[in-house]
């Protein structure tokens, strides 16, 4: 091995490092969106989306902008009908655009239960653009397909005896 590294592997390897670590920037802001929402945490849920932020939902529900749009979204629309929810998101893909831009796609599955008690079970794709501006990563679109939503008939959810 040769102490002599010149400044383009360096550069390289620094590229690697700051990509790397990006990737694990992303995945939080994933877990971010499922922990968030389910937690009804909204500090957590608003903070991985830059002020101008879409968020495509799709029908029924509709494409909403910017945090007071997604304010309205969740609490206007989305947490009047669910007494809870469970999301699960997995296989996510990530490429890079640039250092500072990267899509992502994943798939979520969602168990949760409406305030009048009927469970249901989601599943869905999520396409993300996200961007890294003044050194932080945060999503900058968010659009959702969703494949079924359907009710679960004779499901509960509670917990168990203990």
């Amino acid at each position: 091995m040769t102490d002599n590294i010149n400044q383009e592997q360096l550069d390289t390897l620094v590229a690697r490092i700051d990509e790397l670590e990006s990737r694990a920037a992303l995945r939080d802001l994933v877990t971010d969106y499922c922990l968030g929402f389910d937690n009804r945490n909204w500090d957590q849920f608003i903070s991985i989306w830059h002020n101008d932020a879409i968020w495509e939902i799709g029908p029924p529900f509709g494409t909403f902008n910017g945090h007071e749009g997604i304010r309205e979204a969740v609490f206007d629309i989305l947490y009047p009908v669910w007494r809870e929810s469970h999301h699960l998101t997995s296989n996510l893909r990530l490429e890079f655009d640039s250092p500072d831009r990267a899509k992502g796609v994943c798939n979520v599955d969602c168990m949760g239960a409406t305030n009048d008690d009927i469970v249901q079970m989601i599943s869905a794709t999520y396409s993300d653009d996200f961007a890294r501006r003044n050194g932080v990563w945060k999503i900058a679109k968010r659009s959702v397909v969703i494949h079924y939503f359907n009710p679960i008939p004779g499901a509960e959810m509670s917990a168990p005896d203990g």
